[in-house]
C-alpha cells in the first residue's frame, strides 16, 4: 500500500513538469531554421513568419497548434483538400488545416502568401522592411484583431527576429529536393566572375552576345545580366543586385520564384519589345521563353508577333519573328487577334493583368466583361 501511494504521489509530482510550457525564446530556436528557409524559398521575411508563430500558437502551446500542427492560424477556406480540425475562434467549431508536421504549416503559409492576390503586393516591399509587412498583413485581412501588426512588431523588436530575415538574404539557400528543382545549389557568381557556357543544354550563346564594361557589370545582349547555374535562389539574385524579387520575375518572365531549374542569364532589368535582329531560327525544339531570353525580348510580345502558345516547344527550323510584321496598306487586312488566355484556379484580372502587362479596364472593354468574377477555364482575349 505505502509503494503504491509512494508511486500516486510521484505521478502527481511530475505533472507540472509534463505541462510546462514553451517559452518564447525556446520557440524561436525550434523554429527560426524553418523561417530562414521558407524565406529563401518564397520571399516571405524570417522575422514576419516567426513573429507571427509566436502570436498564432502563443508560442507553440496553443490547443489549436497541439491538436493540427497548425502554426498560422490558417482555417480551411475553399479548395483545402487536407485534414482539418474544428476549433473556436471568430465563431465557433471553425475549419483549420491540419498538418502532418510544423514544417508543412511552415511551407503552407508561405504558399497561401505567396499565391494570393490579396497578398500580392507585400512582395514588393524590402523584406527587411518588416513594419509594412505587419500593417500590410492586417491591411490583406490576415487578421481582425486591430493590434495585430503591433503585436507582431512588438514581438520583432523584443526578440531581435530581424536578425534571421538579414541571415536568409546573405547566405545561399541550401539544396532542396523539392519537386522539379535541381539538388545541386552552387553560391552566386559576383558579376565580374561570369562565364558563358550551354543553357538548356543547348549551344552556348555567341560570344559577341557578352561584353564586360569598365565598371565590372556584364552585359548580355546588351542588358545587365547575370550567369546563374541551376539550383541557384533567385531570391538570393534579387538581393545581390538590389533588386524586388517580383521585378526580377517579371524581368526574366518567370512566374514562381524558388531555385533555377537550369542554368541560364537571368536579366537584371527589362528586356526590349522587339529583338535586335528581325527573326531567329532555332537549331532545336526551344520553348518560346528560352528563345525570348536568349534575344532579350518580352515573351509575351514574342508570342504575339508569333501566336505561339507560351508551353509549346518551337520546332527546330522555325523562324521566329522577334519584330512584329510589317503594316499592309491593303484595304482588306484585319488587325491580328490578341493572345487567348485561359483562366486558371484562384486567379484574377489583376494577376491576369500584371501577367501581360494589360490594365484590367483593356481587359474588361476587350471581353465585354460585366464584372469581375471570372471562371475556370474561361477565355479572355489579351490586346493591347
Amino acid at each position: 500500500m505505502k509503494k503504491a501511494l509512494a508511486l500516486v504521489l510521484a505521478g502527481i509530482m511530475c505533472l507540472p513538469a509534463l505541462a510546462q510550457k514553451i517559452s518564447i525564446p525556446e520557440y524561436i530556436d525550434q523554429y527560426k531554421e524553418l523561417a530562414i528557409e521558407e524565406m529563401r524559398r518564397t520571399g516571405v521575411p524570417a522575422s514576419i513568419k516567426l513573429a507571427q508563430g509566436i502570436h498564432e500558437t502563443e508560442s507553440g502551446n496553443s490547443d489549436l497548434v497541439k491538436r493540427s500542427n497548425n502554426h498560422f492560424g490558417i482555417k480551411c477556406k475553399t479548395g483545402w483538400s487536407g485534414e482539418f480540425v474544428y476549433h473556436d475562434d471568430d465563431a465557433l467549431g471553425e475549419c483549420f488545416r491540419k498538418y502532418p508536421s510544423a514544417e508543412e504549416s511552415y511551407r503552407d503559409h508561405s504558399n497561401f502568401l505567396r499565391r494570393s492576390n490579396r497578398y500580392a503586393f507585400l512582395f514588393n516591399l524590402d523584406p527587411t522592411d518588416y513594419k509594412n509587412w505587419a500593417y500590410g498583413l492586417k491591411k490583406a485581412g490576415y487578421a481582425t484583431n486591430p493590434k495585430y501588426p503591433l503585436l507582431l512588431i512588438k514581438y520583432i523588436e523584443q526578440y531581435n527576429l530581424q536578425e534571421y530575415t538579414l541571415i536568409a538574404l546573405r547566405k545561399p539557400a541550401e539544396p532542396t529536393q523539392d519537386a522539379g528543382l535541381a539538388a545541386d545549389n552552387e553560391p552566386l557568381k559576383n558579376s565580374t566572375d561570369i562565364t558563358v557556357t550551354s543553357t538548356q543544354s543547348k549551344e552556348p550563346a555567341p560570344e559577341d552576345r557578352v561584353k564586360e564594361t569598365s565598371t565590372g557589370k556584364t552585359l548580355f545582349n546588351g542588358l545587365r545580366a547575370v550567369w546563374a547555374k541551376a539550383g541557384t535562389s533567385l531570391l538570393a539574385i534579387a538581393s545581390a543586385h538590389d533588386i524586388p524579387l517580383n521585378r526580377l520575375l517579371e524581368y526574366n518572365d518567370l512566374e514562381h520564384d524558388g531555385l533555377l531549374t537550369h542554368d541560364e542569364w537571368i536579366y537584371l532589368e527589362k528586356k526590349r519589345k522587339t529583338g535586335q535582329a528581325d527573326a531567329y531560327v532555332n537549331p532545336a525544339d526551344e520553348t518560346p521563353r528560352f528563345i525570348a531570353q536568349l534575344n532579350a525580348i518580352q515573351l509575351n510580345y514574342l508570342l504575339q508577333y508569333n501566336g505561339f502558345d507560351k508551353s509549346a516547344l518551337v520546332p527546330a527550323g522555325t523562324t521566329v519573328r522577334l519584330k512584329p510584321a510589317a503594316k499592309s496598306t491593303a484595304a482588306s487586312e484585319t488587325p491580328a487577334p490578341g493572345i487567348v488566355h485561359e483562366v486558371q484556379p484562384k486567379e484574377g484580372l489583376y494577376a491576369i493583368s500584371r501577367k501581360y502587362q494589360v490594365s484590367v479596364d483593356t481587359i474588361r472593354t476587350v471581353n465585354k466583361l460585366d464584372s469581375d468574377q471570372l471562371k475556370i477555364g474561361q477565355k479572355l482575349i489579351i490586346a493591347k
